[in-house]
């Protein structure tokens, strides 16, 4: 799981001529369920601008505007000899005293998993060409074009995994196959710095750069760069991250082969201004949580996008389905977002829309510890701490993957720009 220290410290704060009928959402498969469209302002027969864009520029798909985060840290023992994250730990509270009123230990699978829902496909090694085939063709299914991937350097992983290098080559292997493309999502890896992370970026476009699945975007001045997501760069000062993202410096990534989109963390609000500063090319804002950080409080978006326009940086906003990470931060209720049968995607959809981002990001495909995920899930009988997982019902498991297609059948123009 990944790394949430911010998180921990929000916990402790608290927290017409034409008549256009259209059906927006129905499958004879599943039960129907009515979507909430954003309205648009001074429509006199309530169509949205969102509807009157896709009449005139249809969408294609995969959309490569739309990036979807993506874990690869699963494991089995019958592929990585032990199991890998779905047994993840209870992680205790810093009080003690409330400590006591919680569940410890980790879980246990193949029915006991760290995490609220249950997959479709079981609880799966990401090393599996079978699983990863599987995931490109939900992905693709979704309509998004792009995978932001996490990534830690060789040799390195999170305290519940093992080195997930190895599985990049078998992503973009699998991408290129469906018609995607692969960003990476840097973590917050032991010893991070402005030094390290040359090494990184240099190490990523020497050993990836050329695989045809390999994203690239046009950049301001022209050039097609690679892009790259930096989870946590708060925790490197703005200082040291302007000796990598500033000219002029022995070790400036600008100007050369190694160049690339550099989109970092905003949580608080005076990031926007760290992070600029810092030579940063825009930021986005990861969590799935309404109200959890500055920057995942739907309401501060558009101001968030003023303010990005007026700089001229992106602003890459994240939507989600719901969260839910009681299965592994069972304390951390006031967090918690109930998805509503898909009404609280729309809404954070809804107002992404509003702000007609040139990017969209999804959290989540796959971090299944913090239920962000629209990978299909299933009914399941819990084991360990008892009771059932959560599901889709009464919808089928693939349903917020048609729901996103759904939705982004109707994005601005912005988002449908080549």
């Amino acid at each position: 799981m990944r790394p949430l220290r911010i998180r921990l410290r929000n916990v402790i704060i608290g927290g017409g001529a034409i008549l256009f009928v259209i059906a927006v959402y129905y499958f004879s498969h599943r039960k129907s369920h009515q979507i909430e469209i954003p309205s648009a302002k001074g429509s006199k027969d309530g169509m949205t601008s969102a509807m009157m864009s896709t009449i005139v520029n249809q969408p294609s798909f995969p959309n490569y505007n739309v990036h979807i985060f993506y874990y690869p840290w699963y494991g089995t023992p019958g592929v990585d000899k032990k199991w890998l994250h779905w047994n993840h730990p209870y992680l205790e509270h810093w009080n003690k005293i409330e400590q006591k009123k919680w569940p410890t230990g980790r879980h246990s699978p193949p029915d006991d998993l760290g995490s609220t829902f249950y997959p479709k496909l079981g609880p799966y090694s990401s090393k599996n060409e079978t699983i990863i085939n599987n995931h490109m063709e939900q992905i693709k299914k979704a309509g998004v074009g792009v995978l932001v991937l996490t990534w830690y350097p060789p040799g390195s992983s999170d305290e519940n995994g093992a080195p997930l290098d190895p599985v990049t080559i078998l992503v973009l292997d699998s991408a290129h196959k469906h018609e995607l493309k692969v960003c990476f999502h840097i973590e917050p890896y032991q010893g991070r710095n402005a030094q390290s992370m040359n090494v990184n970026i240099k190490y990523i476009i020497d050993k990836y750069g050329k695989h045809p699945a390999f994203y690239r975007r046009v950049a301001k001045d022209g050039r097609e760069l690679p892009v790259y997501y930096i989870y946590d760069s708060y925790n490197i000062p703005a200082a040291s991250w302007s000796q990598l993202l500033r000219p002029n410096s022995g070790l400036s990534l600008r100007g050369g082969k190694y160049d690339g989109i550099f989109i970092g963390l905003l949580v608080e609000e005076k990031h926007k201004i760290d992070l600029i500063g810092a030579g940063f090319d825009g930021f986005y804002t990861y969590f799935a949580s309404d109200k959890f950080s500055f920057g995942s409080t739907l309401y501060n978006w558009k101001s968030l996008a003023e303010y990005a326009q007026r700089k001229n940086v992106l602003f890459i906003p994240s939507v989600g389905p719901g969260y839910n990470d009681r299965k592994v931060r069972p304390w951390n209720y006031v967090n918690n977002r109930n998805r509503d049968n898909g009404k609280y995607y729309e809404r954070s959809l809804k107002m992404a829309f509003e702000i007609k981002p040139s990017i969209l990001s999804i959290t989540s495909f796959n971090e299944w510890h913090e239920g962000t995920q629209i990978e299909e899930a299933v009914p399941h009988l819990a084991t360990g701490d008892g009771g059932s997982y959560d599901d889709y019902s009464p919808n089928m498991p693939d349903f917020y993957l048609t729901l996103t297609r759904t939705w982004l059948s109707l994005s601005p123009d912005s988002l449908n720009r080549h």
